[in-house]
């Protein structure tokens, strides 16, 4: 029988305070060095840091609870906003109007973050899992990189067409890719920089 371990728990919390946050203050856009980026960039790497240090030291198994968890968890929370937005509000409440503004994204934003999520999230794991048995669990440093970078590109590419494709004539193939290019490349960098912090989780889990 599985068993989780306070640390397990942590970071399972930690997890889906990741994800919610992504999900909700992400929807803010701000300018990094020129590029227009979501604040959610800053909350995304933490994501993929947490799935590689479990799986490194948990395996599959319990990594894959993560993911499946936490996407349940997110589709429950998308479908839950849309109705709370929906719903006619007192006639003495005039908060309406920003509340739908905050918290009303649109179905097709929301229905591409719940796909690209899942869908990196799970690419990040399997990449992991198999470059760890490939490698006879050696060069941490390599599979928490390729798997993060790989992932990470496969999620951005997934958001924008499904968020954004044919929105408006404007938002063409070329086009989407000339966000999405810069907005990776700052993921890129992020998930190197988390490279010791993930050696670092890993020595902290193995600890009981």
């Amino acid at each position: 029988m599985e068993t989780w371990t306070k640390k397990d728990l942590f970071l399972f919390s930690l997890y889906i305070t990741g994800m919610v946050l992504v999900n909700t203050v992400g929807s803010k856009i701000i300018s990094l060095f020129g590029v227009r980026v979501s604040v959610g960039i800053f909350f995304m790497p933490v994501l993929f840091l947490i799935t590689d240090i479990v799986g490194e030291v948990r395996g599959r198994k319990q990594v894959t609870h993560f993911v499946r968890f936490s996407t349940i968890m997110l589709a429950l929370m998308l479908v839950v906003t849309a109705i709370f937005v929906s719903v006619k509000p007192h006639p003495t409440w005039d908060l309406q109007q920003p509340y739908q503004q905050v918290f009303g994204m649109s179905m097709r934003m929301s229905l591409a973050s719940l796909i690209s999520f899942g869908i990196g999230q799970y690419v990040d794991v399997v990449i992991f899992m198999t470059l760890k048995e490939l490698t006879k669990s050696k060069m941490l440093w390599l599979r928490n990189n390729v798997g993060t970078i790989t992932s990470q590109f496969i999620d951005t590419v997934i958001f924008m067409f499904i968020a954004f494709y044919k929105l408006t004539p404007t938002f063409t193939v070329s086009y989407l890719f000339s966000l999405i290019i810069p907005y990776w490349l700052f993921k890129v960098v992020f998930a190197l920089i988390d490279t010791p912090f993930c050696y670092l989780g890993v020595k902290w889990l193995s600890k009981e």
